[in-house]
């Protein structure tokens, strides 16, 4: 089957700070007849909360193993994560989006290409040059290879989610992987990493249920805590306790989440 007779529709993210260079690219996507849906985002950070995002679509695909969203077309010259930038966290997940940059500087086509984007278009963009696009898209989606799925079960993502944190007009992407334990404090979640903490707008029951099967586990009504690095568990004078690391730090474990713990320690492979 050729792109152009390709009958998917595509979910697609555009990410562009300026409201009139994004206006114009939602336009032409959604004008589109391969897209069924465009996610917008006015900077890197927000696109890669859409890519975490709970949204009932992108999270089925997520679960599936699947790229939570089937391409990104972003703008390349944006405040704080540049869209190349952007483009290698993207390169690093397992399952990646396919890349577009929208651009208006055409010198940027050997870098745009060099990041593994499949095409680049120029600005304000056309609808006949955006349709071309697409069709490059749907072209690179038939010639990469399927998920691998366990037998008779969904996929477990395994790929290091990245949480980007804005602190005085930087944005720093933390890895999931770096996450010792996480606090909640209000609507906020505060991530204990080696390197020090990091508060973040995501409430921890969220944070639970993305990071559920890359090991973290609800020890309290205020903490989440990577298993592999839980050490002991004890009792102590207000009931149990978990140890993280070599005493690094000991947490309390509520009495509703004491039998789950135990369970989950008992079948945990241990963190060598």
């Amino acid at each position: 089957m050729s792109a152009q007779e390709d009958t998917r529709r595509l979910l697609v993210l555009a990410v562009d700070d300026e409201p009139h260079g994004l206006d114009n690219l939602v336009h032409c996507l959604q004008s589109n007849p391969h897209v069924d849906r465009v996610f917008t985002a006015v900077d890197a950070s927000e696109a890669l909360r859409v890519l975490g995002s709970e949204d009932e679509q992108v999270r089925m695909r997520r679960d599936r193993g699947l790229p939570p969203i089937d391409a990104v077309f972003a703008d390349l010259n944006m405040p704080g994560l540049s869209g190349m930038e952007m483009s290698r966290v993207f390169a690093s997940l397992n399952a990646a989006p396919v890349l577009v940059f929208v651009t208006g500087h055409a010198e940027e086509a050997v870098n745009a290409f060099e990041l593994g984007a499949v095409d680049y278009v120029l600005k304000p963009c056309r609808q006949d040059r955006l349709d071309k696009a697409v069709l490059r898209v749907l072209e690179k989606m038939q010639t990469a290879p399927a998920p691998e799925l366990e037998r008779g079960e969904q996929s477990v993502k395994t790929d290091d989610e990245v949480i980007p944190v804005e602190l005085a007009g930087t944005t720093k992407l933390i890895p999931r992987s770096s996450v010792r334990w996480v606090e909640a404090q209000g609507d906020y979640a505060r991530l204990y990493t080696t390197e020090g903490s990091h508060l973040v707008r995501i409430p921890l029951a969220q944070l639970e249920e993305r990071w559920g099967k890359a090991g973290f586990v609800r020890i309290h009504r205020s903490f989440l805590v990577a298993l592999p690095l839980i050490t002991e568990l004890r009792m102590g004078q207000g009931g149990y306790q978990v140890v993280i690391g070599n005493e690094e730090k000991v947490l309390p474990v509520s009495r509703r989440h004491t039998r789950e713990l135990k369970d989950r320690l008992v079948g945990a492979p241990r963190n060598g």
